[in-house]
């Protein structure tokens, strides 16, 4: 008997059919109701019938001449039918659409048009992770950190912000997509894969896939690699977009370090992210450099998610941080204390600062994630006792 129930939304007759077929074929999912139209409110006809059959999974179909419609139908959806999975079948040539879907709500985004094997490979994917406890319908919050100014301690601070993010849930992943990935050094790990593997392998990737690209640090968190060697070739925003799409599904955080890559991939992932960091230093050329990356990266989304992260942070006579946010355009939200030689020490070492007991910096980082996560219901509290003041 079929595990998984699924009600359909297309609003192309033709279309709707063929996945309803392709549904029933793959014998783990049966198709439970079928939809020609999109909800336009919360109390919609089609979202009580819908609702009525109890399905698993939602089936979103993206037409060409629909676009708005169908974002629309599985932001409510999502909202109204919560214990639903919803699945969203649409172009993988349109980077920013995929960005909308997943933040709509979706949990996973389908190639169309679609196969059989497609559907069953997401099929697979739901009904594994929902075996997990703890990953029922959840989606992963994704924090990127980037270099205001080269130099400015972008690496360090992911690292780090990392390894205090697995202490409290112990599902974190740390992502490198440096132009010339240094996570693996900061962390002392010597990784055989990594994201390049990742993308080149993007049409038969799941969780356990991925999981075979991770290196696993000793703290439990596991790090999808950057590149070792400066390359020519760039995966496609369209790539990062499908790649993150399997990352949120299986992680409850991910914190992706950028560092000084500004490009249209950069770009993608700040708009999946709960926040975008920049790291930058209380001096006037790295804030300059601070108020046009977060234009350029602001560009393609809201600017409300960025956030002036100050590294290295001491009292500088004259430095007005109310001056400082209103030429940037975002709020100072958090100052890391300098201890260079330390921090230094650290790198050279492979141990991070999160590793080598309470210290001012860790106390720092570690409440940076704290407040980075306070609104999360499921954050395991009793985690922060290693890093609080006493």
């Amino acid at each position: 008997m079929p595990e998984l129930s699924v009600a359909v939304f297309a609003t192309d007759n033709d279309q709707r059919a063929v996945l309803q077929v392709l549904v029933d074929g793959t014998s783990v999912a049966r198709t439970v109701c079928g939809n020609a139209t999109m909800p336009l409110a919360p109390n919609d006809p089609v979202i009580r019938k819908t609702r009525g059959f109890a399905p698993d999974v939602i089936l979103v179909d993206i037409a060409k001449d629909s676009v708005t419609a169908a974002l629309r139908a599985m932001e409510l959806i999502h909202q109204e039918i919560p214990e639903a999975a919803v699945f969203a079948v649409g172009p993988m040539t349109q980077p920013q659409l995929i960005v909308s879907a997943m933040r709509a709500g979706v949990r996973e985004y389908i190639e169309r048009p679609t196969t059989t094997t497609d559907l069953l490979e997401a099929f697979v994917r739901l009904t594994s992770t929902r075996r997990k406890p703890g990953r029922e319908n959840s989606r992963g919050k994704v924090f990127t950190i980037v270099n205001a100014k080269g130099g400015s301690g972008a690496t360090t601070v992911a690292v780090n912000l990392a390894l205090a993010l697995e202490s409290i849930h112990h599902s974190t992943a740390l992502v490198d997509l440096a132009p010339l990935g240094h996570c693996a050094l900061h962390l002392n790990l010597k990784p055989a894969f990594g994201v390049s593997d990742a993308i080149a392998n993007l049409h038969r990737l799941d969780s356990s896939l991925l999981d075979s690209f991770m290196a696993r640090h000793n703290s439990g968190l596991q790090v999808l690699a950057g590149a070792a060697t400066p390359t020519a070739i760039e995966p496609s925003a369209s790539d990062f977009a499908r790649l993150f799409d399997t990352m949120v599904g299986s992680f409850h955080y991910i914190v992706v370090d950028a560092s000084s890559r500004l490009d249209s991939a950069t770009r993608l992932v700040g708009n999946l992210s709960e926040k975008v960091l920049l790291i930058a230093h209380a001096d006037v050329a790295t804030l300059w450099s601070a108020g046009r990356v977060a234009q350029y990266l602001g560009e393609s989304g809201a600017r409300d998610r960025f956030a002036l992260v100050l590294n290295r942070y001491r009292k500088v006579p004259g430095f007005n941080e109310a001056e400082t946010e209103a030429a940037i355009g975002s709020p100072v939200l958090w100052r890391i204390p300098n201890q260079y030689f330390a921090v230094s020490a650290a790198i050279d070492r492979g141990v991070p600062v999160m590793q080598q007991g309470s210290t001012e910096i860790s106390r720092s980082i570690a409440g940076l994630a704290e407040y980075l996560t306070k609104d999360d219901l499921d954050v395991k509290r009793a985690a922060w006792s290693l890093f609080k003041t006493v």
